[in-house]
């Protein structure tokens, strides 16, 4: 019998059994392991020895295989050849790397696409995506998943019991990279999803509103999917949330799908994972539960952000990686890791700047402050030809020196030695700290139904949610960005932004969180619709006005170049984005109105006593968040809990008894650490990307 090769941050030990697959994986007191992707089908045989033996020497624990290998694996319908994966597999095994193996599920052969054209997807002016590149099959199409079913099945019952294999991804960043589905195959699902979903055509046409414009439908063989090129308009708002439901569960039953077929056939120890592109369509993490865990993809530096400072364009901003950590470990398993970041410079972008030395480490460390399990690097050697050939490797075009990138990898490799030596499995949080967390809830109907009727062209769902996020993150409060699936009673604090969509359950939970002494704080638009995105026969947002004690509100927006202002305490704030304007009931306090326009003196913030706990309403949305960031203070202040005052771009954060601090602005940033703390990492000045680690 072939025997297990131990590798410290990587073990199977026969003493846990008890453990999850994941935890086998990534034991806790080796805190954190690095990976890289590498693609063996890219380079000539007698080079993966090498390069190998160089991942393992960089302090790389574990490789990524095969996720866009399926002409590989099937050269032809039905031969497969798992020979040249055999010898990579034990080569990574040979030099203590251990492996993810994919599902090739986004890359179809060019057999299966030209035999079987009608597994691919169309665009929404009819245009059928051809073979090449990447995501270009339909979810929807049974050809296909029969096709998929086969793949997953053989490459389960080849690598299901190698213990090189601690685990599985499903496909690659599966979402069409945004593309919606409108072939025949998707046409056809959808309509049999309506059908479950609603039961009968009338049912439909009453939540849809189809009595308007004369939409009404006879029977669900005339539902099309809606789409903007087929109408002269924006499509039913109704519709477009169905669609978007549509698609994510047709994304959810897919992965779901390849994760049932695994797990009859790997090996107990084995996990399985996806990796997904965060707040993007179609994907909606809660619906993806049949993996072990879900990890994510994250990209800093595209040149699509401005960033913090005049060298924040080479940084990227802390909420790309902190407000995805904060989710995704409150998704399914309670585990992440970050399966995609890159190492360097991309070949993507707007524009493709280099990182600031020192910021592919600082976005590392940003994972493991979060609580991640891993961060694997994307991608291990720089390709000389194809698609990516701009896009930075850890190792640069001569397959030989280490880039940048690569050489921050193997520091922090060398630094994990550290920690790992230093880490005490007996820690917990300290009290002030968890007198601050709070939860977010994060529900992507919200953010689909939002993002399509804005109301106004100022409001974005996304930088609404991240600027509650960033606030609460200067304050140095733990957030956990949750879903309703979520037990709410374990947070101090609870923070609904813009919860547009909701029913009568749910305020009834929120109402029973704050009798018990929670303090929830919502913001404008929630609770105006029910869940298909009516609104209520009733005052708007009426199902909130008595947990909130308000008696009516309406909104208003405000021109690009006029500025409206809201007083509160003894300052003066500005806001043209969206006002809700506000009439308290009796007993509610106003903690703030509006200083003019023709509701002058009316509330825009309010807060009310409700049992042992508290409501805050918070009607204005601002663009510099300075307004909201004051009331978040208060509302903690009078709940008793401590907050820090942390510039936007310094971020700080607590995880197994340790202290990380992190600098994404463009300066010098000095940190605060008690006299008594012991640094072992860093220093308390803070370089731009600088890092410090300490314990208290």
């Amino acid at each position: 019998m072939r025997k297990l090769l131990l590798v410290p941050a990587l073990l199977f030990s026969l003493a846990s059994f008890s453990q999850s697959p994941v935890d086998k994986s990534f034991p806790k007191e080796e805190l954190f392991a690095l990976g890289s992707y590498y693609y063996p089908e890219q380079w000539d045989s007698s080079q993966w020895e090498r390069d190998l033996k160089k991942m393992s020497e960089m302090g790389i624990k574990f490789t990524h295989f095969a996720e866009f290998a399926w002409a590989m694996m099937e050269p032809e319908e039905g031969k497969f050849d798992f020979d040249w994966l055999d010898r990579v597999v034990s080569l990574a095994d040979k030099y203590g790397l251990k492996v993810i193996m994919c599902t090739p599920t986004p890359t179809p052969p060019v057999w299966l696409s030209k035999k079987y054209p009608d597994i691919l997807i169309q665009r929404d002016n009819g245009v059928t995506i051809q073979h090449g590149r990447r995501q270009h099959a339909s979810w929807s199409s049974d050809r296909y998943r029969k096709y998929v079913e086969r793949i997953v099945f053989r490459l389960a019952e080849h690598y299901g019991n190698n213990p090189a294999v601690i685990g599985w991804q499903i496909d690659n960043e599966p979402g069409h990279y945004g593309v919606v589905d409108y072939s025949e195959n998707a046409q056809v699902k959808f309509r049999f999803w309506l059908q479950k979903k609603y039961g009968t055509i009338d049912k439909l046409n009453d939540v849809w509103g189809n009595s308007f414009w004369s939409e009404t439908y006879q029977d669900f063989s005339q539902v099309r999917l809606p789409s903007q090129q087929e109408v002269p308009d924006k499509p039913n708002p109704h519709a477009m949330l169905d669609l978007n439901r549509f698609m994510a569960d047709e994304l959810a039953g897919f992965v779901n799908m390849q994760a049932d077929i695994l797990r009859r056939h790997i090996n107990k120890d084995q996990w399985i994972t996806t990796n997904l592109i965060p707040v993007f369509n179609p994907v909606d993490p809660a619906r993806i539960d049949h993996p072990d865990f879900l990890t994510y993809t994250r990209y800093l530096v595209t040149g699509h952000k401005q960033g913090i400072g005049n060298q924040g364009f080479r940084l990227g901003i802390p909420e790309d990686l902190g407000f995805s950590n904060d989710q995704f470990r409150n998704c399914v398993g309670k585990a992440f890791g970050v399966m995609e970041l890159q190492p360097g410079q991309v070949n993507w972008g707007t524009y493709n700047p280099q990182p600031l030395p020192g910021a592919v480490r600082m976005w590392v460390y940003h994972v493991f402050a979060g609580g991640g399990k891993f961060v694997c690097n994307y991608r291990f050697r720089q390709p000389l030809k194809g698609s990516e050939q701009y896009h930075y490797g850890m190792i640069m075009t001569d397959g030989v020196t280490l880039s940048p990138g690569g050489k921050e990898y193997a520091c922090v490799a060398e630094e994990m030695k550290k920690l790992r030596a230093a880490y005490d499995k007996k820690n917990h949080m300290p009290g002030q700290l968890a007198a601050r967390r709070i939860g977010m809830l994060f529900d992507m109907s919200n953010y689909w139904e939002m993002e399509f009727q804005r109301q106004t062209d100022q409001w974005w769902t996304l930088p609404h949610m991240h600027k509650y996020y960033n606030l609460l993150k200067s304050f140095a409060a733990p957030v956990d960005v949750i879903s309703e699936k979520e037990d709410f009673s374990s947070y101090p604090f609870l923070i609904a932004p813009a919860y547009q969509l909701l029913d009568n359950a749910l305020v009834a939970r929120w109402t029973k969180y704050v009798e018990n002494g929670g303090h929830l704080i919502l913001t404008c638009r929630t609770g105006q619709k029910d869940r298909d995105a009516k609104l209520w026969e009733a005052p708007l947002a009426a199902p909130i006005h008595q947990l909130a004690g308000i008696s009516n509100l309406f909104y208003d927006h405000m021109p690009r170049n006029l500025w409206g202002k809201v007083n509160f305490g003894d300052r003066q704030y500005g806001w043209n984005n969206w006002a809700d304007v506000i009439t308290p009931s009796a007993g509610t306090q106003v903690w703030a109105t509006y200083a003019d326009q023709f509701y002058k003196e009316a509330a825009s913030v309010t807060h009310r006593k409700l049992g042992k706990g508290t409501v805050t309403y918070i009607g204005t949305d601002t663009d510099d968040g300075k307004l909201e960031k004051d009331v978040m203070r208060r509302v903690y202040a009078e709940a008793g809990a401590s907050t820090e005052d942390l510039p936007y771009g310094v971020v700080k954060e607590w995880r197994d008894g340790f202290y990380i601090a992190l600098n994404y602005t463009s300066d010098i940033q000095e940190i605060a650490i008690p006299d008594k703390a012991e640094i072992l990492i860093g220093n308390a000045r803070l370089e731009p990307a600088g890092v410090v680690v300490w314990k208290e």
